[in-house]
């Protein structure tokens, strides 16, 4: 079984999707189920988390409208203002919405490194727990300091750290990121995605070698019960096919037991966001 633990939907608006320049061109278009379903049967994938690339309800709304018509959208980590004065109504609203199972915020296009740690975003990651919600950590790498300080005031909460802090690969950046992503991963309430990778290097120049150093760094961090295969389609598409990130991943953990392979592609992604298959 395969599940993808980090996929997007969008019909394309420029406004809207201004964060996709012209280097990303090729992905200014919808993409819509009816597309990845044919992706998913070439590649034999059978479900997966539809993550918001909006910070607008009704982008939550419309995943949450897509899952009841195509049932391999098994969960929906959607965006809510955490800093919202009553974040509890919000999430009493959406509690009503089944297939959320979670919420994350672009943090990484914040200006200010400490915004996690604000209190106003800090008592709305206080509030997921009463509802039994997840948090996708979208981060660069010098808002590390920041996910550290969150794992350690919030251990019973579950955290999942999107595109494995989106390392600075193209530039060969390493030791840096390496030391606190294993301070992070210190915290077994915290996961980590292996999805988003391939981005984070040249689009058109990259190869195995050169982004194997990295999925290895985080397998030794957070071991195979703490990793989660994810695809980050359609963004991928800017730097490769689906099939390149699915190979790059499954390449580089085939050294490891049935089982824990069997983990990083389904078992902890099912776990960690509470998903019936």
């Amino acid at each position: 079984m395969i599940i993808d633990s980090h996929q997007h939907f969008w019909k394309y608006d420029r406004d809207r999707h201004s964060w996709i320049d012209d280097t990303m061109a090729a992905i200014r278009k919808d993409f819509l189920p009816d597309d990845l379903s044919k992706v998913y049967a070439d590649h034999g994938i059978d479900g997966c988390i539809a993550v918001q690339a909006d910070q607008t309800r009704e982008e939550t709304s419309f995943l949450c409208d897509l899952s009841k018509k195509y049932p391999f959208i098994k969960g929906v980590v959607g965006w809510v203002d955490l800093r919202y004065p009553d974040i509890h109504a919000m999430l009493e609203y959406w509690s009503d919405h089944k297939v959320i199972r979670g919420f994350r915020h672009i943090v990484q296009g914040e200006a200010d490194h400490n915004f996690m740690l604000r209190k106003s975003f800090l008592d709305g990651i206080r509030a997921l727990k009463n509802y039994d919600y997840t948090y996708d950590i979208l981060i660069f790498p010098h808002q590390l300091t920041a996910a550290i300080e969150l794992a350690h005031m919030f251990p019973n909460q579950k955290f999942v750290v999107d595109h494995i802090a989106k390392p600075y690969i193209k530039d060969g950046y390493f030791h840096g990121w390496a030391m606190m992503m294993k301070h992070l991963a210190s915290y077994p309430n915290v996961y980590c995605k292996l999805s988003g990778i391939i981005t984070e290097a040249d689009y058109q120049s990259w190869d195995h070698k050169q982004i194997n150093p990295y999925i290895d760094w985080v397998l030794e961090c957070f071991g195979s019960d703490r990793l989660m295969f994810g695809s980050d389609w359609p963004v991928c598409l800017v730097a490769g096919s689906y099939g390149d990130v699915l190979d790059i991943v499954q390449d580089r953990i085939s050294q490891l037991s049935e089982d824990e392979q069997d983990k990083i592609m389904a078992t902890n992604s099912i776990e960690f966001y509470n998903i019936e298959i």
